[in-house]
């Protein structure tokens, strides 16, 4: 990216001691035109002068804390700070995503040129920049009747309360409800058109199922096995609720019908089945064009899985790692799913499933092929052989990731329900109780008491293994 030079979506900036005065003008221009890439530690002629050792954490974390600060940046948009070595120097490096709102810093709003930065000043120019907006997301159409009784009993609070345990720090854990919608972009004013409310994004997060259907009658997301019978199915599930619930339906599929393989990263293991296809169905579910009638598929064969979701293509053929640039369908919907830790960063879902998947199935030919509609392929050569290792591993096997979770929810609340514990590790319940179950089994925690006053009581060994 250095050698390249600065341009219409790279900008260089000295950051020795603190951030740059001018840094959110050019994260404000950024977001409002086509995405780009910041590197903090840079001179405009590429020289590398590094960002001060003993404050660049500091420095890190204030640009990400004013990234979503409303006095700052306005609708606020959270930033991920990345630290670097070049040259034996520090840098920091940013990923600012295009967005589907207009955004603002010190109440002015700035566009991106080849020369750099400028700001918009005239009545006509603003209003075409919020045409652009509106005309390139569909995610961003308002419905000012939509009221939060239109949505799913306790999702917003759900929504909340994991992002508040996935993400202890977060800005947006101070928020009340409505600031929340509308610091995330979910509840928005429309300066060209004057209208005003909650938008799509909002309805499709959060919406109950007949809400989303009477507006959107085209939604709906198939889940098939075909294994056996493939001109019909063995197993379907006909989703028509919203995102959030919508993928836990597909994970759970995702868990009843394929296998998970014993597979340590370092010290650690980790479910490769969650790995690969939590990317494949957040995909599905984040980068949809709504607007369009095209079924979602999520079919199950015997040597593959395939997904088919309605697409706006920004490329077109084969996606494989490197060879393209991310560009965010439903910034709002993809925010939402990241901060609750469903979805990684864009950009690093199709390097996880390359990644992961020549371990989970022996091969690499994923194929991720955009077009108007947008085909995901997994191929699935385990299931093409005898399966000799047992799905349920031998109690002396080392605990998985989501089992150590579970420890350390236990520890910092021995009152915590199955409930609880689902949102905390965003698996099922009955997946919970199969955890606790087999823990139980360990001997690693015991049960106090009755399923209903009792608590959690780890044992001693546990604690010091688990630290």
């Amino acid at each position: 990216i250095i050698a390249q030079g600065e341009g219409l979506t790279i900008e260089f900036k000295k950051a020795k001691n603190k951030l740059p005065k001018n840094l959110f003008e050019t994260v404000c221009a950024f977001l409002n035109k086509s995405g780009g890439e910041i590197i903090l530690g840079v001179g405009d002629d590429k020289n590398v002068e590094g960002i001060n050792e003993n404050i660049i954490e500091q420095l890190a974390k204030e640009l990400a804390n004013l990234s979503s600060n409303p006095q700052k940046l306005f609708p606020t948009f959270l930033l991920e700070p990345h630290i670097f070595d070049v040259d034996n120097k520090k840098i920091i490096y940013v990923f600012v995503p295009i967005s589907s709102q207009v955004h603002k810093t010190s109440n002015r709003i700035y566009d991106r040129s080849v020369d750099g930065d400028y700001k918009v000043n005239s009545n006509a120019q603003i209003k075409q920049l919020y045409l652009r907006k509106t005309s390139e997301y569909s995610e961003n159409t308002i419905y000012p009747f939509l009221f939060e009784s239109d949505f799913t009993k306790g999702i917003v609070d759900r929504v909340r309360k994991i992002i508040r345990i996935y993400r202890p720090s977060h800005p947006w854990n101070e928020l009340s409800n409505m600031e929340f919608f509308i610091t995330t972009g979910l509840y928005r004013k429309d300066f060209a058109s004057g209208k005003e409310g909650f938008t799509m994004s909002a309805l499709l997060l959060f919406g109950k199922p007949e809400t989303i259907g009477s507006t959107i009658p085209h939604y709906k997301i198939d889940a098939l096995l075909r294994i056996e019978d493939l001109n019909r199915y063995d197993d379907r599930i006909n989703i028509r609720c919203n995102l959030v619930e919508a993928y836990d339906k597909l994970m759970e599929f995702v868990n009843k019908h394929l296998p998970d393989k014993f597979f340590l990263q370092g010290d650690q293991r980790i479910s490769l089945r969650e790995k690969i296809f939590r990317e494949i169905v957040a995909n599905i579910l984040i980068h949809r064009e709504y607007t369009n009638a095209f079924p979602t598929s999520f079919i199950i064969y015997k040597d593959k899985v395939v997904s088919k979701n309605a697409n706006k293509p920004h490329h077109w053929g084969k996606l494989k790692p490197g060879n393209f640039e991310p560009f965010p369908k439903n910034p709002h919907i993809a925010q939402i799913f990241t901060q609750m830790g469903r979805s990684e960063e864009l950009g690093t879902g199709i390097k996880n499933v390359f990644k992961y998947n020549k371990y989970y199935s022996n091969v690499e030919n994923n194929d991720f092929i955009e077009d108007d509609i947008f085909v995901a392929s997994v191929p699935l050569k385990l299931l093409n052989e005898p399966l000799n290792e047992p799905l349920n591993e031998p109690l002396n096997e080392p605990l998985n990731e989501r089992q150590k979770d579970i420890i350390k929810e236990i520890n910092n609340n021995r009152n915590i329900t199955i409930q609880q514990l689902s949102e905390a590790t965003n698996v099922g319940r009955e997946t919970i109780k199969r955890d606790l179950l087999l823990l139980q089994e360990l001997k690693t925690i015991k049960r106090i008491g009755s399923k209903k006053t009792g608590y959690w009581k780890l044992v001693e060994s546990s604690i010091k293994n688990n630290k």
